[in-house]
């Protein structure tokens, strides 16, 4: 289909044009991406079912998070028990998904960790707002270090893992670790999930420099 836009010129047009087929391959690229994703297989099965607790306090194990699902994500929140204040990059992700997990929750299961206390975490759904964001603390567990989100000097890292569920256990399927590799600014890891940067990158000056602050 061929388009115009008003009082466009035909330079505009043909750059636009040559930005389309960048655009076409690149969305035939994210689909062979996504091929190769969901042809991985089996990962390894969880070592323990981490003793997650709910934000009350009561125990929550990794496993009891699938609910009706066979697939779980997990994100970890930056926000380890002697900060201030939880990361604000996260808190920016985890604001477009409070919105979208009624709707994820019809296909898979999701859930946020933090390595910090049920009692501080409360605190913060209700001053962030995450009314719809299941919240549970991974504090004394080791699910932060062995999922690649705490790093060995206990800094608090934000990855998102996958985890799937059949009759043989429960196995990790895929993590962010694109996160680990070299980039010129941001890892970029989880940005095909974040509205914040995609919609900054449709714009003349791009992402640039913006960091989001926490609200």
């Amino acid at each position: 289909m061929t388009v115009s836009l008003p009082n466009e010129n035909p330079e505009y047009r043909a750059a636009r044009n040559t930005l389309l087929l960048a655009e076409a391959d690149l969305r035939a690229k994210v689909e062979e991406v996504a091929s190769l994703r969901r042809g991985l297989p089996k990962g390894g099965e969880i070592p323990q079912d981490y003793p997650f607790r709910t934000l009350e306090g009561a125990d929550a194990p990794l496993s009891s998070l699938f609910g009706p699902h066979d697939t779980l994500a997990i994100y970890s929140l930056m926000y380890g028990p002697d900060a201030d204040q939880p990361c604000p990059m996260c808190s920016a992700f985890l604001d477009g998904m409070n919105g979208q997990v009624a709707h994820i929750s019809q296909k898979i299961s999701f859930g946020v960790v933090a390595q910090n206390t049920p009692e501080k975490l409360s605190d913060l759904q209700a001053r962030m707002g995450w009314s719809q964001l299941p919240l549970y603390s991974a504090l004394s567990t080791e699910y932060q270090h062995d999922y690649l989100a705490e790093a060995e000097d206990g800094s608090q890292l934000p990855i998102l893992n996958i985890f799937q569920r059949d009759p043989d256990g429960i196995h990790h399927f895929w993590s962010s670790e694109l996160f680990f590799e070299p980039s010129d600014w941001h890892p970029r890891h989880i940005d095909t999930a974040w509205p914040l940067w995609n919609i900054l990158d449709f714009t003349p000056q791009g992402r640039g420099d913006f960091f989001p602050s926490l609200r």
